[in-house]
């Protein structure tokens, strides 16, 4: 028998333009106001402003000015680099390159809900029908779990800071979530010629994937839909493999042949991305079950309560396509990542997708106590974070409570506070708006479905929104190597003059574009300016002498002031 048992009056959806403001209040906070931070983030946009004013070569091959980045896909730099070309003059360089992530979260989130809403809408999805009728109609039953998922989407811990990034990681997501759609689209119409018209769609995506970020997610995407085509024989496993696999073989090849024609070295630039996706690769180990564990916890909540809880309560009818469909990419996803030997946060990012429609399945059959107990956790944990980030933004801004300004500032030492009249207008307003939504919750009981995770989802963007506008400044600071790249430009000649250097891919993109330095061709050692990135504990100089010929004088030496680790020093060189 079916879990479910629900009156029309539980399907009542959310308003589109409450959807629409929810996804604005999501994406807008951290894309305006801030430098390429650390890392992934100034390594990446690194690479699209490369290609953005570079030559064939560098869109081919990704590089930041001169520094080859092997195995990497160019698909999401070179949506960056479209987006600097057409932008950059406006908005500037790099907010323009992260304008490409407002594309990458449509994406993502409007495959989800479509997803959700055609699984939804299916005859084995429905409730039981109630003895004197009143049950919910198909079209809006599909349309409220939709709009579940899309909240649970939002409220996904782990994706909220990666879904502000361009990176290859932020496309893969969303192209994930795009081939879910897809293969539910498949499924979910019997014709032949919509099975071709799917399969090739399904092979662009999972080519574009490969351009994205290597081979091993689309090809267990692949191997999830297959051994579900054999569970259900449906017989789309011909279309899978005579079109699907062929098309992405093609797209993926394109770039593939380009590359080993016109790369001066392009059979090796290959055989590094190959490399690259071999080593994503390994035996099963308890290093990468337990980073699975430990993180997948946090990461994908509040998915995966209400996710475990569709499996358990659908165990029954576990082959239905709504259960069946997400359950068989999550265990393939799964299974990739646990093969993986080197865990790390981005790895999880393509089980969100499917474990947010199967959380949307738990919903109608969540209990009314487990239901008000993830509401609780949610407005008590929540809503102390969001005073937490109150009450230190006061103590940065004041100096008091004193210990915590101590401890702000001994984090950034050097920041100057900044304040911001429209900034904290915002941050009040969305304080407004989520006292008004908890009070509207614990005091009118809705009956609807979404009110699971509504709670949740809104707290999250909450607490980005006070990041990011109360303490964007202070992020902005500890995060950005600007301030460290005008010191390095203040100490060069004004007649630009090569440097060589073994700084990082983030640290030379933001020298590069903040600046203006320009670098050395990588590994040739043969200008007079040298940038050497180490660490303060280090005491000898022998590695650089090893590394790099000739005799310096040093000229400088800083670091950001929130690093206490990390050193730079610039030398001239005086000899050979």
């Amino acid at each position: 028998m079916k879990p479910v048992r629900l009156p029309a009056s539980a399907t009542s959806a959310l308003p589109r333009w409450g959807l629409w403001a929810l996804g604005l209040f999501y994406m807008l906070p951290g894309l305006i106001g801030r430098d390429p931070w650390k890392n992934e983030d100034a390594s990446s946009f690194g690479i699209a402003w490369t290609m953005a004013y570079g030559s064939s070569i560098d869109w081919l091959s990704p590089n930041i000015v001169g520094l080859p980045i092997s195995g990497e896909s160019p698909l999401t730099y070179w949506i960056g680099a479209i987006f600097i070309k057409l932008f950059g003059w406006l908005l500037g360089d790099p907010l323009a390159a992260r304008l490409s992530t407002v594309v990458f979260f449509l994406v993502g989130s409007l495959s989800v809900w479509y997803a959700t809403y055609l699984l939804g809408r299916r005859n084995e999805a429905q409730p039981l029908r109630l003895a004197f009728g009143g049950q919910p109609e198909p079209r809006d039953f599909g349309r409220t779990l939709a709009d579940g998922a899309f909240l649970i989407y939002l409220g996904c811990l782990g994706l909220i800071s990666h879904s502000h990034e361009a990176t290859n990681k932020s496309l893969q997501i969303s192209l994930v979530a795009f081939a879910i759609y897809i293969a539910v689209r498949m499924f979910d119409n019997p014709n032949a010629t919509h099975h071709i018209r799917s399969a090739a769609w399904l092979g662009l995506t999972l080519g574009l994937l490969v351009l994205a970020r290597g081979c091993t997610i689309p090809l267990s995407l692949l191997i999830g839909l297959l051994a579900l085509d054999c569970m259900r024989e449906k017989k789309i496993a011909r279309h899978l493999l005579l079109i699907s696999l062929p098309l992405a073989a093609v797209i993926a090849g394109i770039w593939l042949i380009a590359s080993n024609m016109l790369l001066p070295n392009g059979a090796n630039h290959i055989a590094a991305w190959g490399r690259f996706n071999l080593r994503q690769l390994g035996w099963p180990s308890w290093v990468a079950l337990s980073y699975y564990l430990k993180y997948g916890i946090w990461f994908a909540w509040p998915a995966w309560p209400f996710a475990s809880w569709a499996v358990y309560a659908w165990r029954q009818q576990r082959s239905t396509l709504h259960i069946a469909l997400p359950l068989a990419f999550f265990i393939s996803l799964t299974v990739v990542i646990l093969l993986n030997p080197h865990p790390e946060e981005g790895i999880l990012l393509p089980l969100v997708p499917a474990l947010v429609i199967l959380a949307a399945f738990g919903l109608p059959t969540m209990k009314r106590g487990a239901i008000n107990a993830v509401d609780w956790f949610s407005v008590m944990t929540l809503t102390a974070c969001a005073a937490f980030i109150w009450l230190a933004w006061i103590a940065k801004e004041s100096g008091w409570p004193v210990q915590i300004a101590k401890n702000v500032y001994k984090l950034a030492p050097g920041f100057k506070p900044e304040f911001n009249l429209i900034a904290l207008i915002i941050a009040l307003l969305g304080s407004v708006l989520w006292i008004l939504l908890v009070n509207w919750r614990l005091s009118r009981r809705p009956a609807v479905l979404w009110r699971a995770v509504v709670l949740s989802s809104g707290g999250v963007i909450l607490c980005w929104l006070l990041l990011t506008t109360l303490w964007m400044p202070w992020i902005n600071y500890s995060k950005s190597y600007a301030g460290v790249a005008a010191q390095i430009d203040e100490h060069l000649p004004t007649l630009k003059r090569c440097v060589d250097s073994n700084v990082g891919p983030s640290q030379r993109a933001s020298f590069a574009y903040f600046g203006g330095i320009l670098f050395g061709e990588f590994g040739q050692q043969h200008c007079d300016y040298l940038l050497y990135q180490d660490s303060v504990s280090v005491r000898s100089d022998d590695a650089l002498w090893r590394q790099f010929k000739g005799n310096w004088k040093l000229l400088w030496t800083g670091r950001r002031p929130s690093d206490r680790d990390e050193r730079f020093r610039l030398y001239q060189r005086v000899g050979n």
